[in-house]
């Protein structure tokens, strides 16, 4: 498996989008979403990480499994 530069600039450029994204749209919501997320335990943020993180790399190798790797 070769590196693809292109790629992962490609890859880093939209997560940086989509991080940006509830900023520009809603600032005041985002904050508040903020905020909410402080008053949950280490146990709920850790919880709520890996179901993202498994989702993500789910979708990884569904999108793996549909170019054909």
């Amino acid at each position: 498996m070769n590196f693809n530069l292109s790629l992962f600039l490609a890859a880093l450029g939209l997560a940086c989008f989509l991080e940006a994204l509830p900023w520009l749209v809603a600032p005041k919501k985002t904050r508040e979403a903020l905020i909410a997320l402080l008053s949950l335990s280490e146990g709920r943020l850790r919880g709520g990480g890996i179901v993202l993180l498994a989702v993500g790399l789910l979708l990884c190798a569904a999108a793996r499994l549909l170019r054909g790797d």
